[in-house]
Parts: C-alpha cells; structure tokens; sequence
C-alpha cells in the first residue's frame, strides 16, 4: 500500500495569482512560510523555507515547474533519512476560480511514515487555507497559529 494523500482547496483568485502567490518567495512568506523563503520555485533549485514557529531550515529541492499548472518538490522528512514528493497543482475553473490540489508520497509503510504523512496532510491543509485567507482577504491565518517553538529554545 502506497503511503499518499491530496487534499484541494477552491480559491476565488485568477489560477496566474494564485500560483504566483506559492511561486513567488515574497508572497509566501506573507502567509507561510513566515520567516523566509531563500528564492522563487525555479526547475532545477534548492530553496530553503524557514517558518517562524518551527526550529530550523526546510530545505527543497525542486522538480518541476511548469507555470500556474504545477511545482513539484522534494523535502526531507521530519524522521529524516529520506525524501518525500510533494506535487501542487493550479487548475483554472473560470476567469477568477482556481483549485488548488496538494499531494505528497514515497512515506514509509511504517508507522513512523503514516504518523508523519498525517501531520504533512494537516500542515497542507492548513497552508492552502491560509493561501485562501490571504489571496481572498489580505490576511495571515498563520500569525499568532502556533505556539512558538524558537521562544521555547531561548
């Protein structure tokens, strides 16, 4: 049994926006990932995301782009040791309509990989609702979301 899931997320922006939003390193850091975002999804690069309330780099190497259709990357799992896929896709559904679909594999038929694969489908689903607040209405769901695990550290 292969270890996947999807979930989709209808947003009222034109599909060129909505990519742009996940594409672009200044736009993301406005609703996700927070802290930084080391450049824009370019075929063939290495992008570091940090986020304010998760200690440390997210490192991802990304795949594919093909634009305002899809960006596929692959990232570290949190158990580390292997990688999994992460493929987002943007389809039109009229002028000022798009759905966003989110999928990640290649977990391990493990209980450790189903265990992280549940916590990655909440993490993406939480970020395409955060992508839906901040296109649609110019807010960041993710400010003041989670306990902040860097203060813990300090």
């Amino acid at each position: 049994m292969e270890l996947k899931f999807k979930i989709q997320t209808k947003i009222q922006k034109p599909v060129a926006e909505v990519f742009d939003a996940v594409y672009n390193p200044t736009k993301i850091t406005q609703y996700f990932a927070t802290e930084s975002a080391s450049a824009p999804l370019i075929e063939g690069s290495k992008v570091i995301w940090r986020f304010a309330d998760y200690p440390g780099d997210v490192p991802l190497a990304v795949r594919k782009v093909v634009p305002n259709k899809l960006i596929e990357f692959e990232w570290e799992t949190m158990e580390g040791g292997y990688n999994t896929h992460v493929e987002i896709r943007f389809e039109p559904l009229g002028i000022n309509e798009t759905l966003v679909s989110i999928s990640e594999g290649n977990w391990k038929e493990n209980q450790e990989g189903l265990d992280s694969s549940y916590g990655n489908c909440y993490g993406w689903m939480q970020m395409s609702c955060c992508l839906k607040a901040y296109l649609e209405y110019g807010i960041n769901l993710r400010k003041g979301f989670f306990h902040n695990l860097q203060a813990d550290k300090a």
